[in-house]
């Protein structure tokens, strides 16, 4: 596979993913984290807002990889 097959599947997955976790991360904040002190808020508002970028590493060190020759 070409890398730039490879990065325009990635590319597809990343947004599907980023989707899909933005619903997720939406409901969580509105369902729990509300009641919650300003402090915890704040700190589930910055750890559900970076959390995302864990599962797609690899996913992008997969789609930055040189073709072989």
């Amino acid at each position: 596979m070409t890398q730039s097959h490879r990065k325009l599947i990635g590319t597809v997955v990343i947004l599907v993913f980023v989707c899909v976790y933005a619903l997720v991360a939406m409901a969580l904040a509105q369902g729990r984290i509300t009641e919650a002190s300003k402090l915890v808020q704040g700190i589930a508002y910055v750890a559900l807002g970076l959390a995302w970028i864990l599962p797609l590493l690899p996913l992008i060190k997969w789609m930055e990889r040189k073709d072989k020759a």
